[in-house]
């Protein structure tokens, strides 16, 4: 049946009557006329079960919600309103989170929360008068626009909120609570980590909420108060990490120093923490994570469950051969994310997919992975101009969320990067195919979202009309496969990993249950009645209430629509069905009873028109009024008592056009004809509910086949990529060495080509035989372009992507570093070059063997001489203790000396650097260009002054500048 919905009109204070309306299949009727405390709108009760307790602690400094202040008790005066006291009761219940009650169509604040959060949320705060002339501060929102709060609440302010939904008293209980009709409960509890489907989530990124759990809680107080966590013990971590709105859930182990590339990676929207943390402020945990000021939750967490436990929550269970690679670390972790997640869902069943270990992705850290823009900007953090903006092409919402995940934590398996490369060659090879799969592709619905909303038991028949659409574009695409297939590995293990059987079955099930005519009527039917019940709630409150009433109405609610239309259009005869008639044998059956029906009302209309000579007779149904007969013109002025000896008819409306009266012939029939409609509108959520049933019994399969279709998604975009960018495929190896000829910067590449500018590529060959390349040049020459446009070619051969350069050979890096740029950290008491120090220490703590670090600048933010020696120190270990592969920028040119062992017999040369340079070109005039192609050999000379003319600096400050370089060149050559 169509849900009913609701309009509460209220007046201004409680001697003043409101007004409660009902709309149910098209009918809007008056079904209260009571005091009520405050407003309301138009509800959709969700009933979700019983409310369990749960606790929040929150740190304030993380900006998030604080205790709210006592409220007054009920013996310092008369009671509130029973509405206003059980929010009271969910307030102090839930007091680090904002309470939004549900009454009637709208949703409020009260208290507190009203005089805070109403202004934050643009709302009109009341002051409402209760019993002993008490005041209680009160706001609200209609019920369609909680999306809309939500967001500003939860992902703007980082506020936790409880939702109180409506759930309808029994007889018993509505004795018990003085007529009340419903009782109102906290269902749920939503937080930036636990969005399951609202409107606003990021249909493009992952909602992540991440549990950490650590080896020893209790660590040594000295260890734990150091400002320097690589100086503390490394601390083993267990990780856990879902996304409730895909079903996406993670395990994996780590320690304290290696923290900051999982963070990176996965991003979480909320950090869960055992409540014990929470005493330990100076924790090296708090010093990682507060990096980021990420949203920290802690509970208390009594014991930990078994894998083997959490599969009422899974889709299927942990296969048992898999049970022993999960360690105790990631099992805790594991279990106090489903124990956190479970309280705020307050019982709502849910279905993941089953934990899976991340295991051999490269590591990046937070700084690389701000450095080299991977995500967003580092300057204003904006999409555009980032790496995945670069190279995204993606026509699905879950490749694009796929390749996301793919970029920030590149695989360092030569077998899964080959793999992923041979797709999207064969894609890019076949042209004519690929641009057929995106066609198909973009006929495809977000199926992993789909699914999981019907796992939480949501979704409704566009839901389910979205997935018979994708299921249907998979049927097409894995034909499509297979025909143009040449027998390719590739292909075939991408077809053989979809499974059509079942899913296909129930797309076909759902085309034929679903009308979808009907559904599209339903949408415009919902649309124009929400705006006219708005409209007639503004007019109610116009008439009937007060200023402060009318302020308290959304902005948007006056429409054009008059309200008095309402009642003639909302019929049964414009109530559309959802379910064509032949979904079920009994909807079959009732539809033909129906038929018969309004054939009997036909004739029946015809012969009262007849009987009484009344040719604009029609038979009709108003809310208010029932089933009448409904005449107009000269036929009201037509004597019928005369005919009414057997059948009495009863007048009940009149005006000088029109005349209602009411015929117990048509009140009969009416009758049977809304009890088939009632049974009809059942039958539709039976037959709706069977093909729930139907989704979640495919789950599985349709989960598998939305991870190819993301994969595939992936591959032709990719390949578009490497066509529209003349991309090379990479070879990966085993070895420690870079070989990349005429390398480019993905993305100073594609500005300057929207200038008209042509890049310089590059040639790196870091590894062998020098495992440290030491460039210098001048100021703007393209050093830091150099160095992270290498870096960001690494991470796009491990993705499995083309990449920019005319050929590349890279060993597999299992840790990127970047070193590039800093600032400091005031908030932390920490200098630009204590913040440099800092990641400095920790890529000389976490480099091996296999990995690839990029320093630029190292030691600017110090003395010329101490910058120097601690350059050098860094070069040192990075050569002898490191042994990684290094791209070295600076601006230090005795750092050179250095290398070289010049100037200090003491010093022996630092073998395996090499020396590359770029330079700047001068004519006859005073003119220069930049050169940006590295050569081999070393430059000294920083042209600092021609950056600074170019900046616009006054001459005469120029002048100055010359003048002391001189001199102090001459000194220097003394």
């Amino acid at each position: 049946m169509l849900p009913y919905r609701y309009l509460r009109v209220a007046a201004s204070c409680p001697a003043t009557p409101s007004f409660l309306f009902r709309c149910a299949a098209g009918h809007l009727e008056l079904i209260a006329h009571r005091t009520l405390p405050h407003h309301s709108s138009i509800p959709r009760p969700q009933n979700r079960g019983k409310t369990t307790k749960s606790t929040v602690t929150l740190d304030a400094p993380l900006q998030v919600a604080t205790a709210l202040a006592p409220l007054p008790s009920e013996d310092e005066g008369p009671a509130y309103p029973t509405v206003v006291l059980q929010a009271r009761s969910h307030m102090l219940k839930f007091e680090n989170c904002v309470l939004l009650t549900r009454v009637g169509g709208f949703y409020e604040l009260y208290f507190e929360h009203a005089d805070e959060f109403g202004p934050l949320l643009n709302l009109k705060v009341a002051q409402k008068k209760v019993n002993g002339g008490r005041f209680v501060s009160m706001a609200g929102f209609p019920f369609f626009q909680l999306d809309r709060y939500l967001k500003i609440l939860v992902q703007d302010l980082n506020r936790y909120v409880a939702i109180a939904e409506e759930f309808p008293h029994d007889p018993s209980s509505k004795v018990k609570a003085g007529g009340l009709m419903h009782d109102r409960r906290v269902s749920r509890i939503v937080t930036p980590g636990t969005l399951i489907d609202e409107n606003f989530i990021d249909p493009l990124a992952n909602n992540y909420i991440l549990a950490i759990h650590s080896e020893d809680v209790a660590q040594n107080r000295e260890a734990a108060e150091s400002i320097f966590p690589i100086q503390a013990s490394d601390t083993a971590l267990g990780l856990a990490w879902l996304d409730l709105s895909t079903g996406h859930f993670f395990t994996q182990s780590t320690s304290l120093s290696t923290l900051p590339s999982f963070l990176a990676r996965i991003g979480p929207r909320e950090i869960v923490l055992d409540e014990k943390l929470r005493a330990l402020k100076e924790h090296n945990l708090f010093t990682v994570i507060g990096e980021d000021s990420h949203l920290i939750t802690y509970m208390g967490i009594s014991e930990v469950t078994s894998i083997s436990e959490w599969s009422p929550m899974l889709e299927s269970p942990v296969p048992v051969k898999t049970l022993d690679e999960f360690p105790p670390l990631e099992v805790a972790a594991g279990s106090a994310l489903l124990k956190y997640v479970q309280t705020r869902l307050q019982s709502s069943d849910m279905k993941l997919q089953p934990p899976s270990r991340q295991s051999s992705v490269m590591g990046i850290d937070r700084n690389t992975m701000t450095a080299l823009e991977v995500k967003q900007t580092s300057r204003d953090s904006k999409f555009k101009g980032s790496l995945l903006h670069t190279i995204r092409r993606t026509v699905t919402q879950g490749g694009a969320r796929l390749l996301e995940r793919w970029l920030t934590s590149p695989s360092t398996s030569i077998e899964v990067i080959n793999s992923r490369l041979d797709l999207v060659t064969y894609m890019l090879n076949g042209a004519e195919l690929r641009e057929r799969i995106t066609i198909l592709l973009k006929r495809c619905y977000d199926s992993q979202r789909l699914v999981q909303k019907f796992a939480f038991g949501r979704g409704d028949p566009d839901d389910v009309l979205a997935l018979a659409s994708t299921i249907t574009a998979t049927v097409d695409l894995v034909a499509k496969l297979k025909h143009g297939n040449d027998d390719h590995d590739c292909i075939q293990i991408m077809v053989s990993r979809i499974d059509l059987d079942g899913p296909a079955t129930l797309a076909s099930e759902i085309k034929q249950a679903i009308d979808e005519e009907g559904l599209v009527q339903q949408h415009r039917l919902e649309d124009e009645q929400v705006g006219e019940m708005q409209a007639l709630a503004e007019k109610t409150v116009v008439s009937s209430g007060t200023s402060e009433d009318t302020n308290m109405l959304p902005k948007s609610s006056a429409r054009k629509t008059r309200p008095s239309g309402i009642r003639d259009y909302y019929s049964d005869d414009n109530a559309p069905w959802i379910m064509k008639a032949g979904a079920s044998p009994t909807l079959q059956h009732l539809h033909t009873d129906l038929i018969t029906l309004n054939g009997e009302k036909i004739n029946l209309e015809k012969s009262l028109s007849e009987r009484y000579g009344l040719a604009t007779l029609s038979l009709k149904f108003t809310p208010g009024l029932g089933h009448i007969c409904h005449v107009k013109g000269k036929d009201t002025k037509v004597d019928i008592s005369s005919h009414t000896s057997d059948s009495p008819i009863r007048s009940v409306r009149s005006s000088k056009s029109t005349r209602s009266f009411h015929h117990p012939e048509w009140t009969f029939l009416g009758q049977r004809i809304d009890q088939i409609t009632v049974r009809i509108r059942s039958e539709e959520q039976a037959v709706f509910s069977s093909l729930r049933r139907a989704v979640i019994s495919n789950i599985v399969k349709l989960r598998r086949n939305a991870t190819v279709l993301d994969e595939l998604d992936i591959a032709c975009s990719l390949a578009t990529l490497a066509e529209e960018k003349s991309w090379t495929r990479p070879i990966i190896n085993s070895s420690t060495t870079h070989k990349i000829i005429g390398g480019r910067h993905p993305t100073v590449e594609g500005g300057l080509e929207e200038e008209g500018r042509t890049f310089v590529s590059n040639d790196c060959f870091v590894g062998s035989p020098h495992s440290i390349w030491l460039i210098t040049g001048p100021n703007m020459a393209g050093k830091s372009t150099f160095l992270r446009q290498n870096a960001l070619i690494t991470i796009l051969a491990q993705i499995g992507s083309y990449v920019p350069a005319q050929y590349a050979e890279l060993g597999i890096v299992d840790q990127l570093f970047s070193r590039v740029g800093s600032a400091d950290n005031l908030y932390k008491d920490q200098s630009t070059f204590m913040v440099e120090m800092l990641e400095t220490a920790n890529i000389l703590k976490g480099a091996t063997k296999r990995s690839f670090v990029v320093m630029d600048e190292i030691g600017r933010g110090t003395t010329p001489e101490d910058g120097e020696a601690v350059a050098y120190a860094c070069l040192w270990h990075l050569r002898k203790r490191n042994g990684c592969r290094t791209l070295f920028a600076t601006h230090f040119h005795g750092l050179v000396d250095l290398v070289e062992g010049a100037g200090n017999a003491e010093m022996e040369k630092l073998e395996g650097v090499g020396f590359y340079c770029t330079d700047v070109e001068e004519d006859e005039k005073g003119g220069f260009r930049y050169v940006h192609r590295l050569r081999v050999g070393i430059n000294k000379q920083s042209h600092a002054l021609k950056v600074a003319r170019l900046a616009g600096l006054p001459e005469e400050a120029i002048d100055i500048a010359k003048e002391i370089l001189g001199h102090i060149e001459d000194e220097e050559g003394q």
